[in-house]
């Protein structure tokens, strides 16, 4: 079942540096959320501090409260690993398991994490696949290598691994930066039939892509080099794109800055 994400203070650092300040806002669950912002100002850092990869890198850390359906997930009683099944990531570039199957590829997280019944791990195959809306087009050669599909194929299949294990939550950061327009076409529509069933958030450089999949959209800006990103404003994306209530928002949609 989707969840809803509630970020309250959340600052984030690297080492000494903090990358992000004081960033607060609620996720609904069944929606798009898109974060847009110029390079540097902390989109990234904030989606990999939702599902705690942000942690994984010596000497960052995370402070505030990241909430999932109101609980804690930076709670010391919360398992880790609990939480990065839950909340599913989809990286910039394909990255299919290269020696991998394209059916492996799908059932890999299924297997670490326990399952082992083919007739259960081929059901979970196609349902993941069909949900991709890749199935047509690979049934026919699950024992090939993965990375021998297209790179919108290879994304696709990567969001059939991630969805394979039925989190709910899926992070995208950049999905479509990588691929030609026809794939990134099929990833958005993609996205669009995910949200009946995830709750998403997805950070994109391209405006347009943010109008048409994200419901909602959190604007990311730095005052100057070397400052945290902050969260400037965060509205429907309708209203962020015809009628944004900060005048930093207006510049950066229109290209004058940025």
């Amino acid at each position: 079942m989707a969840k809803r994400i509630e970020a309250v203070g959340v600052t984030a650092y690297y080492g000494q540096f903090k990358a992000i300040e004081d960033i607060t806002m609620t996720i609904e669950p069944r929606s798009v959320t898109a974060l847009i912002g110029p390079s540097g100002c902390g989109k990234s850092t904030f989606l990999r501090s939702i599902n705690r990869m942000h942690e994984v890198l010596p000497g960052a850390r995370v402070e505030g409260r990241l909430t999932m359906d109101g609980q804690d997930i930076y709670d010391r009683a919360v398992d880790v690993t609990a939480v990065r099944r839950s909340i599913g990531m989809v990286f910039q570039r394909p990255n299919p398991f290269p020696t991998m199957s394209i059916y492996d590829n799908v059932v890999a997280g299924l297997r670490l994490n326990g399952l082992r019944k083919k007739n259960a791990l081929d059901d979970a195959c196609e349902k993941a696949l069909k949900h991709a809306n890749l199935w047509d087009e690979v049934k026919n050669r699950l024992t090939k290598p993965g990375a021998g599909l297209s790179g919108g194929q290879q994304q696709r299949l990567c969001i059939a691994r991630t969805i394979a294990v039925e989190p709910q939550v899926v992070l995208m950061d950049e999905p479509c930066s990588a691929l030609d327009p026809i794939s990134t076409g099929a990833i958005e529509d993609l996205i669009f039939e995910l949200k009946n069933d995830y709750t998403i958030i997805i950070v994109t450089h391209n405006m347009q892509q943010a109008a048409r999949v994200s419901d909602r959209t959190a604007f990311f800006s730095i005052s100057q080099t070397g400052d945290p990103g902050r969260l400037i404003e965060y509205d429907v994306t309708s209203k962020i794109f015809t009628n944004p209530g900060e005048k930093r928002t207006e510049d950066y949609i229109t290209g004058r800055f940025g």
